[in-house]
């Protein structure tokens, strides 16, 4: 009893993070009463022995720990520790730690998230959003830009200029609107409800190019002369990154510039002789300045002793002679510009370097500072805008497309497609704004931009397939009726650009997180990276026992709370939740645990271990996913009608993590570490969390298909046209119309199922196209009131409507691959013969 005693103090105080002096204290308290009520045995006073030392050594003096336990473990934990490039060390030191430190600390703090400043819209954002941007989206003709023009309309491209979507976010001082990251994901994710290559051709100038750099790093006068010009849209901006061998990896482009004097205008200047070959960058076609990221070299040591000066980031004039740009790329049928450029021993000044000579090599770190905030806006504010379209869509087709005289949302394979665009939408969204809001408190969430851009854009690919499930055969033919077809070639676009997905969750996410985020292991690398040894083991000695403790609280939380189904984690109870809290912090404290084993085992070689930096990256996006709906449902009061939304992504959240970190502990690259961390993460294994049952999900697949608040709430902020010309609006014309005659057509229905064939007087033979027959009939039979045959023929003329899809002669087709308009017909009904 005496030993269970003394491991169970020594388990208390490492799990309550007691200090060591006050844990050696009390240690030797507990080892004398343990030792003294056993009678002196000699395994009593053995343990107690060794948990006392364990104490002690916290709190021996300095020097002495200092020598004779931190020089010798330094030397170990170099051997484990990771080697950074000095690439990955620049990508380390680049933005900042928020919520994501939280989840990587085994103990989130929620009160941390629910106080957080939330995502909001100025009075002055609201009205530029109901404004301006209503007014773009009506003059977008996404079949027209796609199909005849291959571009946008000039009155587009006049549009956007003059109203100033090019400087959404440049400060009012520098001539631009000054918005929050807020304003900036709301326009571009209503944008992209209407056209994703105006989306595209608005959110590019306004999160990665010449203007977010130069609004940060920019020379006072690069400010005052480019800024005003690329807010008003005098410059059309574009940046280049990507290289034909190279893809995003600045570290490894090949495109260079040679420090050397040349002529500008008409005077002779220090500056870079540029050589580039760049591909897939967006604008390019029509950008007056390009924004370059090459390397720098100085062989002639003109401006100091280095030969190689590093990445930086320059701009160059469109009409610098040697400059090539203009043709284009096509991604995918959407035709936002885009396209190469190249330029061979081209001259500019160093007046073109962003931020001037002073900012030589310090590209890269400029990069990271402002992908993290492109990378949080833009692509998840697409992959959200396709959800909240395929919602909105989705559910009004299914609403007014009949079957065997029912709804098809009513079928349950139809429901159990229609859950998950209900479900993954709302989850997006959450996690948008979350992100959202970091980026207005002034946080450049490096990692969480990582998580957003991936996890948005896969979770658009699953919501948009499911979409083209149900629409069926009126998704897949090509035309200006289809309201989906974009959006399904859009796709592989976000899954691809800003970093290929694969490369973004087997690589990024978890290789950057868990040392970026780690609450000591940065500090350990920066002494293991010391020359100085007394000083590196002094830092050393000031954290490693305290990221010891750290890992064994962790390893304790995660067996306490697996063993407890979590109940003895404390939860908040706003929203009546806390058995989702609960999970929540028991599988912080296990993805804590499985970082620091991870690092500690596989170190350096964590690289080639893809598959387990994949799981992991995956737990890290659930648990993010899921604080992020809590946090929004937080912030909107905890309205009842999202109830089953918010415990559908939460159900399916905890579901996906304990698969995600089962997979990655049955597959750990250590066998020998593959039963203890299943021990101590899953002790009653790995049960329990199921997901979303059926009834569940039918409630979620609901959310979108009645017309309620809550179905507005998941589609709020796309575009609404009821327009029953326009592909969109045409859908959501029939569902008003399919609501207001719900009970009329149930009346026919029943009529015509309840009476004998020879009853219907032929009626049972009519074709769907016969719709004014089909009226006349019923109003015969008194089925259908005098006054309501009117509205019947309206509603079910859209109805029909919406099932029929475009169709194209031959020569059509032809003038339509020429890219001029063809001749399109609706086919009311088959040809004969």
């Amino acid at each position: 009893m005496s030993v269970l005693f003394l491991i169970l103090s020594a388990l208390v105080l490492i799990y309550f993070s007691v200090g060591g002096k006050a844990a050696a204290i009390v240690m030797s308290i507990a080892t004398l009463v343990g030792v003294a009520n056993d009678g002196w045995h000699i395994l009593s006073f053995l343990i107690g022995g060794l948990l006392l030392a364990l104490a002690l050594l916290i709190t021996l003096p300095g020097d002495l720990r200092l020598d004779k336990f931190s020089r010798p473990l330094l030397g170990w934990v170099r051997s484990r520790l990771p080697k950074l490039s000095p690439t990955e060390q620049e990508a380390l030191n680049s933005g900042s730690v928020d919520w994501d430190g939280e989840l990587f600390s085994g103990k989130p703090e929620w009160n941390k998230l629910l106080d957080a400043a939330p995502a909001h819209l100025t009075s002055e954002e609201q009205a530029f959003l109901d404004g301006p941007v209503e007014d773009l989206c009506k003059l977008l003709d996404d079949w027209q830009i796609t199909h005849e023009h291959y571009d946008l309309p000039d009155k587009v491209w006049k549009f956007i200029r003059d109203k100033g979507f090019f400087g959404l976010v440049i400060p009012k001082e520098d001539g631009g609107l000054g918005f929050s990251n807020t304003a900036h994901s709301e326009i571009v994710m209503k944008i992209s409800t209407r056209s994703v290559s105006a989306a595209v051709t608005v959110m590019v100038p306004n999160s990665l190019g010449p203007g977010e750099l130069l609004m940060h790093y920019g020379t006072d006068d690069q400010k005052h002369h480019y800024l005003p010009r690329l807010a008003k849209g005098k410059e059309i901006p574009c940046f280049a990154l990507t290289s034909p061998v190279a893809g995003s990896d600045a570290g490894a482009i090949p495109d260079k510039g040679i420090v050397c004097k040349g002529e500008w205008n008409g005077k002779e200047v220090l500056g870079l002789k540029v050589t580039w070959n760049k591909r897939y960058i967006t604008l390019a076609p029509v950008a007056t300045l390009i924004g370059l990221a090459i390397k720098v070299y100085d062989p002639e040591h003109l401006i100091g002793d280095q030969d190689d000066i590093g990445v930086t980031c320059v701009m160059v004039p469109r009409e610098t002679d040697g400059v090539n740009a203009g043709a284009r790329h096509l991604p995918m049928n959407t035709v936002f510009m885009n396209g190469p450029t190249w330029g061979t021993e081209v001259f500019i000044p160093m007046e073109q370097v962003i931020g001037g000579q002073d900012m030589l090599g310090k590209g890269w770190k400029m990069l990271l500072e402002c992908l993290s905030i492109g990378r949080s806006i833009s692509l998840p504010a697409l992959g959200t805008g396709a959800g909240k379209l395929a919602s909105l869509a989705t559910g009004s087709y299914a609403y007014t497309r009949e079957q065997f005289g029912r709804t098809i949302s009513q079928f349950e394979g139809v429901q159990e497609a229609l859950e998950p665009i209900a479900g993954y939408t709302y989850m997006m969204d959450a996690a948008r704004l979350l992100t959202a809001g970091m980026l207005d408190r002034g946080v450049r969430p490096s990692v969480p931009s990582a998580v957003l851009k991936y996890r948005n854009t896969d979770l658009m690919r699953e919501v948009i397939n499911h979409a083209m499930d149900v629409v069926a055969g009126r998704g897949v033919i090509t035309g200006p009726r289809n309201f989906l077809a974009r959006a399904y070639q859009a796709v592989p676009i976000g899954i691809t650009v800003e970093g290929a997905n694969i490369l973004t969750r087997s690589l990024m996410i978890f290789g950057q997180g868990a040392i970026r985020c780690h609450p000591f292991i940065v500090e350990e690398i920066e002494a293991a990276g010391m020359e100085d040894e007394d000083k590196a083991a002094k830092q050393f000695d000031g954290i490693f026992y305290r990221h010891l403790a750290h890992t064994t609280r962790n390893a304790l939380r995660a067996f306490v709370l697996g063993l407890s189904k979590g109940w003895l984690e404390t939860a908040p109870r706003q929203g009546d939740i806390q058995k989702y809290y609960r999970q929540l912090g028991r599988f912080s404290a296990a993805f804590a645990l499985m970082t620091d084993v991870t690092l500690l085992t596989v170190g350096g070689g964590l690289k080639a271990r893809q598959r387990l930096s994949g799981r992991m990256a995956d737990c890290l996006v659930q648990l993010y996913y899921a604080t992020a709906v809590i946090k929004q449902w937080h912030e909107e009061g905890y309205p009842d009608d999202q109830r089953d939304l918010v415990e559908w992504c939460l159900q399916t959240c905890l579901h996906d993590l304990q698969d995600s970190m089962r997979e990655a502990i049955i597959n750990f690259p250590v066998p020998a570490l593959r039963w203890p961390l299943r021990l101590l993460v899953f002790p009653l294994g790995a049960t329990g969390l199921n997901g979303p049952d059926d009834k569940l999900g039918a409630k979620v697949a609901a959310t979108i298909v009645n017309d309620t608040p809550v179905r507005q709430r998941i589609s709020r902020g796309t575009f609404i046209n009821m327009d029953p010309d326009d592909p969109l609006g045409r859908v959501l014309n029939a569902y008003n119309l399919a609501n207001e005659t719900a009970e009329m057509r149930q009346r026919l229905h029943e009529a015509i199922r309840n009476r004998d064939e020879d009853e219907l007087d032929g009626i049972a033979l009519l074709m769907g196209h016969q719709r004014k027959e089909l009226v006349d009939w019923a109003c015969a039979q008194g089925i259908i009131k005098a006054d309501e045959c009117p509205k019947m023929e309206e509603a079910l003329t859209a109805l029909y409507d919406v099932i029929r899809v475009d169709a194209f002669d031959a020569d059509g087709l032809k003038a339509l691959a020429k890219g001029a308009k063809g001749k399109r017909k609706v086919v009311e009904r088959p040809a004969k013969g």
